[in-house]
């Protein structure tokens, strides 16, 4: 499968490749987290690219890259995607990996399936997770509702994933991936915001200080000393001859 190999190709032909040297973008970190068969890479990958693709191999983990605009700054969006979790033994079956993924991440997508009712009972447990490894309360948490269109066959009803992401303090998005791109935009890119607003306020004093004209080296002062006192020599030799 050449899906990872093209989304590579985006992020090296992200924007100023060609032009004059720019500032870097700031990075942006998501990762995506939920049961297994849940459309999770079917959503990285809906956001990324704006296409569907409905068959995936098995989710390896991989890494996926690209350059998006928020709020007119150009952002450099890395988004990890990640194997399904299960529950064991009425606790998380959570690997060092996924543990690595959480920690890496500067916002998470907990995604659920409607038609597929235990992916939503993991919600709570993925939750608390989240927030055990970043203790502060700081990361972003969006609540993705997946499969949207098949009602034929849904297992949670919209009010459910909604009333929970509101317990739990989250915004919440149900999602078609099949068939509706917006609301997959709009939970990746809230999550941008979210992440750009904290990175922006979190260094305002690194900002101030870099403002500040660096002192001028002395070996660099002494240097033109010499060359203005040469210099004025080699006048006055001029003159006097």
């Amino acid at each position: 499968m050449r899906l990872t190999q093209s989304m590579c190709t985006i992020a090296e032909c992200a924007p100023g490749g060609d032009g004059p040297a720019t500032a870097r973008p700031r990075l942006v970190k998501i990762a995506v987290v939920g049961g297994s068969g849940v459309g999770k890479t079917a959503l990285v990958v809906r956001f990324l690219t704006r296409r569907f693709i409905g068959d995936y191999e098995r989710n390896a983990g991989n890494l996926y890259s690209r350059h998006i605009q928020v709020d007119g700054e150009m952002l450099a969006i890395q988004v990890q995607d990640t194997p399904g979790v299960q529950i064991h033994e009425h606790s998380l079956d959570c690997n060092e990996q996924l543990n690595r993924c959480i920690r890496w991440a500067d916002a998470l997508v907990i995604v659920f399936s409607i038609t597929d009712y235990k992916s939503f009972e993991l919600l709570s447990h993925l939750y608390h997770h989240v927030r055990q490894l970043h203790p502060g309360n700081l990361v972003p948490v969006v609540i993705v509702a997946n499969k949207a269109d098949l009602l034929h066959i849904k297992e949670v009803e919209p009010q459910q994933g909604l009333q929970l992401a509101n317990m739990l303090g989250c915004t919440f998005y149900e999602v078609s991936v099949s068939e509706n791109y917006n609301n997959v935009f709009n939970a990746f890119h809230l999550l941008c915001k979210e992440v750009n607003k904290q990175q922006i306020t979190s260094t305002p004093e690194r900002r101030r200080t870099s403002l500040i004209p660096r002192p001028k080296s002395p070996n660099m002062q002494d240097l033109k000393r010499r060359f203005k006192q040469a210099l004025s020599a080699k006048v006055r030799t001029v003159t006097s001859v």
